[in-house]
């Protein structure tokens, strides 16, 4: 069983002053906005924001319905988006496990794997016992869908009072706060460099190749980042 002190402890951290409630809240309000353009009912709406949860894999999720994508190709697409979640999932559970939980509560919380989670857990598992992490987290994951799902009725409730460029600024608020909290928790090199190196390449490489521009950002930020962290600790 869950331990209910560790799960609402996790619930309840999305309480605090650097909690990605109201970024994540306005992000999901314009996915309820266009989960309702495209013909969506309040109960798929939701269903679809449980589903997917991540905010990247329900725009893609949209954007290809608009398309007349097939659900293969949709189901396809959401899975490559969500892939960036692995290395998040791999350096977090290892703190995590514990031989006294079972199995079925780390398959389970994959699910909340997302940015938002994520930053909370890391910033707060050291406080956590290690054999009560995967009760804390997983209130961690539920609070954020929670926020999600509010979000996107709210979205759904109020879409036409939402211009385009008013659901765009909403979606744009949860990556902002995501580069605050990782310039706020960068403590090495590597971080450092790498959110710098994204910032300047981002923009450089867009006008070379829109398509390709954040992907590629990424990789050579992160790997110069990388091999540049290394070279100085050797």
């Amino acid at each position: 069983m869950v331990s209910k002190k560790y799960y609402f402890k996790g619930y309840r951290s999305i309480l605090t002053h650097d909690s990605p409630a109201i970024a994540l809240t306005c992000c999901f309000i314009a996915i309820g906005a266009l989960f309702k353009d495209l013909g969506f009912n309040i109960q798929e709406s939701i269903f679809s924001t449980v589903l997917t949860y991540a905010l990247p894999g329900s725009l893609v999720m949209a954007e290809s319905m608009l398309i007349g994508a097939s659900l293969l190709n949709i189901f396809l697409a959401v899975w490559f988006v969500n892939a960036r979640l692995y290395p998040m999932a791999v350096s977090l559970f290892p703190l995590m496990m514990h031989k006294s939980q079972p199995k079925w509560k780390y398959y389970f919380s994959c699910h909340f794997i997302a940015v938002s989670a994520w930053l909370i857990m890391k910033s707060n598992y050291k406080k956590i016992p290690k054999e009560h992490r995967i009760d804390y987290w997983i209130g961690i994951g539920s609070a954020t869908v929670s926020v999600s799902v509010i979000g996107t009725f709210i979205g759904f409730s109020f879409s036409e009072y939402l211009s385009k460029d008013m659901m765009i600024g909403l979606a744009i608020l949860n990556p902002v706060y995501f580069l605050c909290m990782m310039v706020g928790a960068a403590k090495t090199i590597q971080i450092t460099l790498s959110v710098v190196l994204g910032l300047i390449l981002g923009p450089i490489i867009y006008l070379l190749s829109p398509e390709w521009s954040i992907l590629l950002a990424g990789i050579i930020g992160g790997t110069v980042a990388y091999l540049l962290g290394e070279y100085n600790v050797s």
